[in-house]
Parts: C-alpha cells; structure tokens; sequence
C-alpha cells in the first residue's frame, strides 16, 4: 500500500496533479482486462503484467499510473487511459 507521506510528495508527472490512489473496483477491471490480453497502455502497447494497484489525478482523472510491488510507475509511456474505464 502506498503511504500518505508519498502522496503528499508526488505527483503526476504531465499534469503536477495531486494522485489518490485508484479503487479497488477499478483495479480489479483493469486486472480483468489485462488477463483477457485487452488492455492497452498510453503507447498504445498491450499491458501484459497484472497491477497491485494505481493511482490516478486527482482534478481530472484522465491517466492511472500502475503501483506493481508497492512501487507507483509514474511514467507517462506506462500509464493506463481511463476513458473508457471510468
């Protein structure tokens, strides 16, 4: 689980948006997708490695980044669209 003093220290990396972390029904769709070989990342590349979690703006919830071993991704290549999850 990500920790409070990490939030409170990053953010996202295109936006400087505060993150919160995503919930766990949200997870649970993308672990979905990403099993049945459906999810795409920002580069349009297939995310074959399953998440433990993510996070996502605050504001404008428009990317989540993958948390994979308790370490948030904050990659803008890595992170997922949520346009059509949310």
């Amino acid at each position: 689980m990500i920790s409070e003093d990490l939030l409170n220290v990053i953010a996202c990396p295109e936006t400087k948006q505060d993150l919160v972390i995503a919930g766990d029904d949200l997870v649970e769709k993308i672990n979905l997708l990403i099993e049945n070989g459906e999810l795409l990342n920002r580069t349009k590349q297939k995310v074959a490695e399953k998440i433990d979690g993510g996070l996502i703006q605050k504001e404008d919830p428009t990317y989540l980044y993958p948390v994979r071993d308790e370490i948030p991704i904050l990659l803008m290549d890595e992170s997922i669209p949520l346009e059509n999850l949310l």
